[in-house]
């Protein structure tokens, strides 16, 4: 391997990974950084989800893209193992999400995060009081996904979104 070559791949999870992923999570769950999530919902939505892994099989980050409308995206459940922190994993996921946001013709990518600075420096921009045209988001309210009500930006998000910061990128 030539030495400008990452350490790791970057993925399609895969349902046997989930275990995994929930163990790579859970640390960001109890430190309130991330949203806890039952197994069955990486189940049903594993197919969002990319994962980076080391050339020994270890799973050392994860990141999902949720498409919410035509032409916008979520950034989902994006963790990288602490031991990995800083080496590019979450900037390669980061990017490989953003390709694939691209090849579903998606312009508008959004995220909800403590990790400002990491999403500023690949980047987003904080949405501040930023809204959506009001058609879109009478389509947009129906929905019961609690990604979309963050993005909306709705009371009923705010106790479990309280510090974190809307932001947006546009590809």
């Amino acid at each position: 391997m030539s030495s400008d070559q990452p350490p790791f791949t970057i993925r399609r999870a895969r349902t046997s990974d989930v275990t995994r992923i929930q163990e790579l999570v859970e640390p960001l769950v109890q430190r309130r950084i991330l949203l806890g999530k039952d197994a069955v919902v990486f189940y049903e939505s594993v197919q969002e989800f990319r994962v980076a892994e080391t050339d020994e099989g270890e799973l050392i980050g994860v990141g999902a893209l949720h498409v919410m409308w035509r032409d916008l995206a979520e950034v989902r459940t994006l963790a990288v193992a602490d031991s990995w922190l800083g080496k590019g994993v979450g900037r390669a996921l980061l990017a490989r999400i953003e390709e694939d946001a691209r090849e579903l013709e998606l312009s508008r990518l959004f995220c909800l995060t403590f990790e400002v600075g990491f999403f500023e420096r690949n980047g987003f921009v904080d949405m501040g009081d930023e809204t959506v045209d009001p058609a879109v988001y009478a389509e947009l309210v129906r929905s019961h996904d609690e990604g979309v009500a963050e993005f909306l930006d709705l009371a009923r998000v705010k106790p479990n979104t309280l510090g974190n910061t809307r932001m947006l990128k546009h590809l």
